[in-house]
């Protein structure tokens, strides 16, 4: 019997789905990442530590999301928001004189501080005002602790960044199949007021873009470690 799904609904002001990250610039993909959905997941079961085991039972299970924004009037959708950029200051306030402290601070190639003193400006991009719902395959041996842990998380749930918490009851049931998973999602669309942009579906398939995402992660903790999978998007408006 194929391993059961379940339905993810992730709505909030900001989201933020990181994937290419690197030194100051913090992006955002423009739907969530299965890193990102199985590190929900992992913080609700209070799985801490590099966790490859249970990452291996997950690795290779399938991902569907659609993406809902809003309507802007009947039958008219709204055009979308773009990305927001925010900035955030990093190393000002802390002794130097304290050891530890001055780890902290940036510095350049050559060990000395930045000219202003060492504090640099970091930008991170956060997706605004949309919804997605996840239908997400989980190994039948676990279903019965994840559903039960998403309702009741161990540790804070949020989408992507600690700054995006949700706006709605993120597990929104369990299925057999991830058509019978959205179709409930079109039904809480429809009563939020929003319609289908674009599906992402796992693998290659008949669509409009396909591409290899490196998100599915092997090993948490410290030292990451991912591997890639190939999706596809099909866009629905």
């Amino acid at each position: 019997m194929p391993d059961p799904y379940i339905l993810l609904w992730l709505e909030a002001p900001l989201q933020a789905w990181g994937y290419d990250s690197k030194f100051g610039r913090r992006e955002t993909l423009d739907f969530p990442t299965k890193s990102g959905l199985l590190g929900l997941i992992f913080c609700a079961l209070g799985a801490g530590g590099q966790q490859k085991e249970r990452l291996a039972q997950f690795a290779d299970l399938d991902l569907q999301v659609v993406a809902y924004k809003r309507m802007a009037a009947e039958n008219n959708p709204a055009s979308g928001e773009p990305l927001l950029r925010d900035f955030h200051m990093v190393g000002s306030g802390y002794d130097i004189s304290d050891p530890w402290q001055n780890l902290l601070v940036p510095k350049k190639n050559d060990g000395t501080k930045a000219v202003g003193g060492g504090t640099k400006i970091t930008y991170r991009y956060y997706i605004q005002d949309m919804a997605f719902a996840a239908a997400t395959q989980v190994p039948s041996s676990e279903l019965k602790n994840v559903v039960n842990c998403l309702k009741q998380p161990v540790w804070e749930l949020y989408l992507g960044r600690k700054t995006c918490a949700p706006t709605e009851y993120i597990f929104q049931g369990e299925f057999s199949a991830a058509e019978d998973a959205f179709n409930m999602s079109d039904d809480l669309a429809r009563e939020k007021n929003r319609t289908p942009e674009f599906k992402v579906l796992q693998g290659e398939h008949d669509g409009d873009e396909i591409f290899t995402l490196d998100d599915v992660p092997l090993q948490f903790g410290p030292e990451k470690k991912y591997r890639d999978r190939r999706v596809t998007v099909i866009r629905m408006d």
